[in-house]
């Protein structure tokens, strides 16, 4: 492997894993730029929620009754939304860091109960993220930063759940059996298959180049980038969406861990990175604003606080949010390859029953931050909001330390 990457001068950059936390703040400067081309935030479930309404469709079945599917616009195809192009771009970038990292490997769940808890925790992700109308990205990370109330009551619930789907999965019946590893003799496991890890490498860059491709015929087909045609958009949402994922897959980013680790180990260099993306993004997001961009304001509603909970519980029972199961599964894991359908289920669940639900748990009332404070009001609140919870996380991190001495 070595002989083989060196021929790369950036090997640092493409072979070996990244640092978390500023791999957490490149990922919130880049979807605030995201947000300024677009004119929507960086997210997924609400596209994998199309996904699912299309499966159905591929069934015969008629969704024009069902008012949750109406409202997610199930026009196009995934080929021609900019959302859906994104989503696949991910995959790509994540599959092509995985591969370059040589941690592509089948990989079944290591018990049956880790089977059971990439069902039921990946469908209760799945229905709690779109009954709070967005998922860690939407109403967290790429939440936070755009000044809409609903996404802090989100963020309040998801932690609560997340803290308590710590607690249930630390119980002796959940913990994972460990597992004894042949080593060297000096402590370090055995030395990887170089020409495998040169043949993974190499199966990356074709798919890079298949990727590059791609987005070469997407920019001939349409030459002439206008924000206001979605169409001449699709080739930046490919390339965006494959950073998105390259970076998630090189930084081993998933935002559950930003407070998992947090609550198991006093870990924070997630949760750290995560919060300083944010207060960027919210200050590059503002400007993109104060220009006149619109933001989307959800109602602060009930159905906000029991989705939080529910997703907040249902990753950390899973094992990883969509992000981390995202590139996860593009590594081999078929744990997380479960998760991500149980995913997709626990959206169409949603979708399918949102009519019934009492109205009760989904009307609320909608709270732009930026209109109840004014602009540089709502941005010191948000900016203010921000650096608190950066603060209570190294209080934590102190007393968490301070109390295993």
């Amino acid at each position: 492997m070595d002989s083989f990457s060196h021929i790369f001068s950036f090997r640092k950059y493409l072979v070996n894993f990244w640092n978390i936390g500023v791999a957490m703040i490149v990922l919130g400067v880049l979807s605030a730029v995201y947000f300024g081309i677009f004119g929507g935030v960086w997210a997924v479930t609400g596209e994998m929620t199309r996904w699912g309404g299309e499966f159905l469709e591929l069934f015969g079945a008629d969704l024009s009754g069902f008012s949750y599917y109406q409202k997610q616009n199930l026009n196009g195809t995934p080929l021609t939304r900019t959302d859906g192009i994104m989503l696949i771009g991910m995959f790509v970038g994540c599959l092509v860091a995985s591969l370059w990292a040589n941690k592509v490997k089948f990989r079944l769940p290591a018990s049956k109960i880790r089977v059971f808890q990439a069902i039921v925790g990946g469908f209760l992700a799945g229905f709690g993220a779109r009954l709070a109308f967005g998922c860690n990205l939407a109403n967290f990370f790429t939440g936070l930063p755009y000044f809409s109330l609903h996404t802090w009551v989100f963020t309040i619930f998801m932690i609560v759940g997340i803290y308590l789907g710590v607690k249930v999965c630390n119980m002796p019946f959940f913990k994972p059996r460990a597992k004894l590893v042949r080593t060297n003799g000096r402590g370090c496991a055995i030395p990887l298959d170089k020409a495998r890890a040169k043949r993974h490498f190499s199966y990356g860059i074709v798919v890079f180049a298949l990727f590059i491709a791609w987005v070469a015929y997407l920019i001939i087909s349409n030459p002439a980038i206008n924000p206001k045609d979605k169409q001449s958009l699709l080739s930046l949402a490919l390339i965006f969406g494959f950073a998105f994922g390259f970076i998630i897959a090189k930084g081993q980013v998933c935002f559950t861990s930003c407070f998992r680790d947090l609550f198991l180990f006093g870990r924070d260099i997630a949760t750290k990175g995560a919060i300083i993306g944010m207060i960027a993004a919210s200050i590059i997001a503002f400007g993109f604003v104060f220009q006149g961009a619109g933001i989307k304001i959800v109602e602060v509603s009930l159905a906000i606080v029991l989705g939080g909970f529910l997703f907040g519980f249902g990753i950390v029972f899973a094992g990883g949010c969509e992000c981390g199961w995202m590139y996860r599964a593009c590594e081999g894991q078929m744990h997380f390859f479960i998760a991500g359908i149980t995913n997709f289920i626990g959206t169409m669940a949603l979708a399918l029953s949102y009519d019934y639900l009492p109205s009760v748990l989904v009307s609320g009332v909608k709270v732009n931050l930026l209109e109840v404070f004014g602009k540089l009001g709502g941005l010191g609140i948000n900016i203010s909001l921000l650096v608190g919870m950066l603060c209570l996380v190294l209080i934590y991190r102190y007393f968490f330390f301070k109390r295993s001495v």
